[in-house]
């Protein structure tokens, strides 16, 4: 069961607070309530996880003064005040300064809750949003590879363990897994950090060239070439090799690479001398090598070779819980890229951060990042409402109507009937209301 949201409702009228607290308590809240703002400060916090609910009209401290404070204190805490009729001027004054909501006395039960319901699903949002940019702060001390499931702390500590073994490994995982940065943070990890991190992608060369990017060659040794190359074999000594797609390597150069993990030796093309290499070799494929159905014309001995340690990289399908993470570390780093802020992270793009498949897993999650930070996966996201400005009061109460409308469609995905149940007008007034304020419903039904 649900732990009941919680509310803060403060007014100095105690037969109207042990009224409002029921018809809240009544929905489902869980309310604190008060005689007095100055009670309410005392309790009230940054980490508060619901709204505020506040009469105007109080002794010492009245509901403006209260909204300032806790604007200072959380300027995210959604504040609601209730008002008498000669308040609203007042009232629509704090609506420009950022108050949630206000609601002219006397109201329907159901306005009221209402309204608590939205700012409490705003706050649910905003506090969610604020945990996970805290705890994707916190993945940034030292840990590139992000995640908080038991799949990835048992994955850390294996490459913690193995990292100044200098043993070879093999990186299983699908494609966009994170396997080259699986190797990194074993080369970072281990006492060969100080040498060269050399990686070589071997589904991306041909075969005719492959040889001599691994093993390089001397000036002379086959045509076209004109000097002295040192291949990534050599390169990578004292460091770390990284063999990508390594499956797709063709099978006279699984023969040479075989005896350089045997051997710790190099012979480059052209030259009869034999160099010694000291390096690690961490290999990475999308397949599985030890099912001989799948490894096809891969060298066995070249795979029992490298098979001595195998790490497994879980799809995001499988640490789904990491994946809110991780989009936001991508989002920060698209953010830096293209000069933006970085969004909140809606119902509409969480949804999706948990109900898609990710078959491109960790670089297909990056990529919707950089489109969502661009503004181009926005969800189902309503149309910002303009900023309030300065006016007379029925221009800033006609500001305010189009705002509750705008609100309450985008609410109820643009349902007709659940927005006027929720607003408690006709349908033809609704219809005429939405044609004044220039507002088009279609904008904010579902599946736009």
């Amino acid at each position: 069961m649900d732990t009941p949201i919680p509310v803060a409702l403060i007014d100095d009228d105690r037969d109207l607070r042990r009224a409002t607290m029921q018809t809240l308590e009544l929905a489902g809240f869980s309310v604190s309530s008060f005689a007095s703002a100055k009670a309410a400060l005392e309790m009230l916090s940054p980490d508060f996880e619901g709204p505020v609910v506040s009469d105007i009209r109080m002794p010492e401290i009245d509901g403006l003064q209260l909204f300032a404070r806790l604007k200072a204190m959380d300027a995210d805490l959604p504040v609601i005040l209730m008002t008498g009729h000669g308040d609203i001027p007042m009232a629509v004054q704090a609506l420009q300064a950022g108050a949630y909501d206000f609601i002219a006395k006397p109201f329907p039960a159901e306005r009221l809750v209402q309204s608590v319901r939205r700012a409490a699903e705003k706050r649910r949002l905003v506090l969610e949003n604020r945990a996970l940019r805290h705890a994707a702060e916190a993945a940034q001390d030292g840990l590139p590879l992000i995640g908080q499931t038991p799949a990835m702390e048992n994955l850390r500590s294996i490459l913690r363990h193995i990292a100044d073994t200098d043993v070879d490994v093999l990186v299983a995982g699908e494609t966009g897994s994170g396997k080259e940065v699986v190797a990194q943070t074993l080369h970072q990890w281990s006492r060969r950090r100080r040498g060269h991190f050399v990686a070589l992608n071997c589904g991306a060369l041909p075969e005719t060239v492959i040889e001599s990017e691994l093993f390089g060659h001397e000036a002379g040794a086959f045509t076209g070439a004109q000097k002295r190359r040192i291949g990534r074999i050599e390169h990578a000594s004292g460091g770390t090799l990284f063999l990508d797609e390594i499956e797709s390597m063709p099978a006279a150069t699984q023969v040479k690479m075989l005896r350089v993990l045997e051997m710790r030796e190099i012979s480059p093309l052209g030259v009869n001398e034999v160099r010694p290499v000291d390096l690690r070799v961490v290999a990475a494929a999308k397949i599985d090598l030890g099912n001989p159905a799948l490894r096809g014309d891969f060298r066995e001995d070249l795979y029992y070779r490298l098979n001595v340690v195998t790490i497994s990289i879980p799809p995001l399908r499988e640490r789904r819980e990491d994946i809110p993470l991780l989009f936001l570390h991508f989002a920060g780093r698209a953010a830096a890229r293209f000069n933006r802020d970085i969004p909140d992270v809606s119902n509409a793009v969480r949804q999706h951060l948990m109900t898609h498949a990710w078959p491109g897993n960790v670089r297909e999650l990056s990529h919707f990042a950089d489109r969502v930070v661009l503004g181009l996966e926005g969800g189902k996201a309503a149309p910002a409402a303009p900023e309030p400005s300065a006016g007379t009061l029925p221009e800033r109460l006609e500001r305010y109507e189009a705002d509750m409308l705008r609100e309450a469609l985008s609410a109820h995905d643009g349902d007709v009937r659940r927005t006027l149940e929720a607003l408690g007008i006709p349908r033809k007034t609704f219809y005429d209301k939405l044609q004044r304020h220039g507002i088009s419903r279609s904008l904010y039904a579902a599946g736009k």
